[in-house]
C-alpha cells in the first residue's frame, strides 16, 4: 500500500463527521425496523441487516455501536437504546460458555458503558457501575475457563470448535479478562483454587503468537513473515500441536486477512494494557521485558505483512491473500483496490480492524520511543480510514441498513450476498464492519482534540 504521510487526525474530521452522521441514520433504521424475535443481526443482504451464522456473536457491536455513536455525537437517544437494549439483551452472553466472543459482545457493551462513566461522559451512578462491572467480572472468568492446556507450557482459550481449536480471532477477548482482572476479579476453579485471568490471557497471547502466526523464522515451507493462520490444531491426548486450519479463510497456508486484522488489532491493544500493569503481576509470565516484545514483534510482523504484503495501493485489502483466482487481479497492489472486480472479494471490515491496529500500535511505539516506526504504522492507519471514510466504502443511501460497505462474514460456506451482474459479493455490510469502523472514527477522532480511546 501507499501510505499517506501527510495525513492527520485532524485533517479527516470532516470524514470522520460523516462517518458519526450516517451512523446515527443506520443505528435509528436498525433499530426501528429489526425484530429481536429473528436473533442477532450479522450481516446486510439487499441492504438489510439478516440474521445467519454460527453463534450471537455479533449482539454486542449492535448496541455498541449506539454507545460510540452517543461517545461521539452526545446523541442521547443513541445512548438511551444502548443502556436500555444491554440491560434487556446481553445478560445472557455475560454467562455464555459456549463461545470464544466475550470481548466482542461484552466489552463493546458493558464495556462501553463504563467507559463513558468514568470519563464523565454521562453520569456518575454508583449503581450503574456496580452493575457493568460485575457483567464484566464475570465475562472474563467465563471466557477464561474455555481452556485448553498445551504441551508447550502456555494453553489457550478455545473455539467454539471445541479444546482442539485455537482461533487467531479470540486475541481480542483477551481484553475481557484482563479488563476483569484490573477490576480485582480471578476465576475459582476445583477446590476453590483461584486464576489468574491476567496470567490465562497471557498464557493465550504466547500460544496464539507461537502457533498462529508466522515470523519468517523457517517454521514450514510457508513460512512468510507476518502471515497468519486462522486456526490451530492439538490433539488433546498430549497437548501437542498438529497442524494449521481454517475456517473462514481459502486454506491454511494463505492468509485470511480478517483473521489477520484481529491479531493485528488485538496485540496492539494488549500494548496498551501492558502499561497499566505492574511488573510484579507480570513476573510469572516472563517478565515486562519478554512479554512486551513478543506482542510487539506479533504486532509489527503482521503490520509489515498487510502494508506490503498483500494490501491494494489504497490500504484495503482482498479477503485473503491466496484465494483461487487471486493471479486474476493481477498486480493489483499497485492499484486501488476493486470492490466490484469479477474474481475475488474485498474485506473492508478487515481494513477497519486493522486500521485501529495500525494506530494504536503507531501511538504506542512512539510513545516508546520508536518515533520512526510510530510514524509509519500512524500513517498507514490513516492511509486506510482515509479510504474507508468516503465512497466507494461509505454506505451513504438512506435505504442501505449497513455503515461500511463490501464486508465479506463467510465466503467458503458462500453465505454473502451475490448481486445481480457481479461474480463475487460486494456492496453489503457487517455489524463487525460497522461497528470497527466507528471504533476507528472515534479514535482518530478523540486524537485529533488530543485525548485518546482506551479500556485501560
Amino acid at each position: 500500500m501507499k501510505i499517506d504521510a501527510t495525513l492527520t487526525p485532524a485533517r479527516l474530521q470532516k470524514k470522520v463527521s460523516r462517518v458519526f452522521e450516517l451512523a446515527g441514520q443506520k443505528i435509528t433504521a436498525l433499530n426501528a425496523a429489526w425484530d429481536p424475535a429473528k436473533g442477532t443481526p450479522v450481516f446486510t443482504v439487499k441492504g438489510q441487516y439478516t440474521s445467519r451464522g454460527w453463534t450471537e456473536w455479533t449482539q454486542g457491536f449492535q448496541f455498541g455501536l449506539a454507545f460510540l455513536h452517543f461517545d461521539a455525537t452526545g446523541d442521547t437517544k443513541s445512548l438511551a437504546l444502548a443502556k436500555a437494549k444491554t440491560l434487556k439483551c446481553m445478560a445472557s452472553h455475560v454467562s455464555h460458555i459456549g463461545v470464544h466472543d466475550h470481548g466482542f459482545n461484552n466489552v463493546s457493551t458493558y464495556g462501553n458503558q463504563r467507559r463513558l462513566m468514568l470519563e464523565g461522559k454521562i453520569p456518575f451512578n454508583q449503581d450503574e457501575l456496580n452493575y457493568t462491572e460485575l457483567a464484566l467480572k464475570v465475562s472474563g472468568a467465563v471466557q477464561a475457563a474455555r481452556f485448553s492446556t498445551t504441551a508447550y507450557g502456555p494453553g489457550y482459550l478455545y473455539s467454539f470448535n471445541g479444546p482442539h481449536s485455537l482461533f487467531a480471532d479470540t486475541i481480542r477477548s483477551m481484553r475481557s479478562l484482563v479488563v476483569a482482572h484490573q477490576l480485582g476479579h480471578v476465576l475459582m476453579g476445583e477446590g476453590d483454587k483461584p486464576i489468574n485471568l491476567l496470567h490465562r490471557a497471557l498464557d493465550h497471547a504466547k500460544t496464539t503468537a507461537r502457533f498462529n502466526v508466522y515470523f519468517g523464522e523457517g517454521r514450514d515451507s510457508y513460512d512468510v513473515r507476518g502471515r497468519v493462520a486462522h486456526e490451530s490444531i492439538f490433539n488433546r491426548n498430549d497437548g501437542n500441536y498438529r497442524c494449521s486450519s481454517s475456517q473462514q479463510g481459502f486454506s491454511p497456508f494463505t492468509t485470511w486477512t480478517r483473521g489477520a486484522a484481529w491479531i493485528i488489532c488485538g496485540y496492539a491493544e494488549l500494548l496498551e494494557f501492558l502499561d497499566t500493569a505492574s511488573g510484579s503481576s507480570l513476573d510469572a509470565a516472563g517478565g515486562r521485558r519478554a512479554v512486551t516484545d513478543l506482542f510487539v514483534k506479533t504486532a509489527r510482523a503482521t503490520s509489515d505483512y498487510y502494508i506490503d504484503g498483500y494490501a491494494a495501493k489504497d490500504g484495503i485489502p482482498y479477503w485473503d491473500t491466496g484465494a483461487l483466482n487471486t493471479h486474476e487481479l493481477g498486480n493489483f497492489q499497485a492499484r486501488a483496490a476493486d470492490p466490484f472486480n469479477r474474481h475475488e472479494p474485498v474485506d473492508s471490515s478487515a481494513a477497519a480492524i486493522a486500521a485501529q491496529g495500525f494506530i494504536r500500535l503507531g501511538n504506542w511505539l512512539a510513545a516508546h520511543g520508536d518515533k520512526a516506526a510510530g510514524k509509519k504504522y500512524l500513517q498507514a492507519g490513516l492511509t486506510v480510514a482515509n479510504t474507508l471514510f468516503a465512497e466507494p466504502y461509505l454506505s451513504t443511501n438512506p435505504k442501505h441498513q449497513g455503515l461500511l460497505l463490501h464486508s465479506v462474514y463467510h465466503r467458503p460456506n458462500g453465505w454473502d450476498y451475490v448481486p445481480k451482474g457481479q461474480k463475487v459479493p460486494c456492496g453489503e455490510s457487517s455489524m463487525w464492519g460497522d461497528y470497527h469502523a466507528m471504533e476507528l472514527a472515534l479514535l482518530i477522532s478523540r486524537m485529533a482534540t488530543g485525548q485518546y480511546y482506551t479500556f485501560f
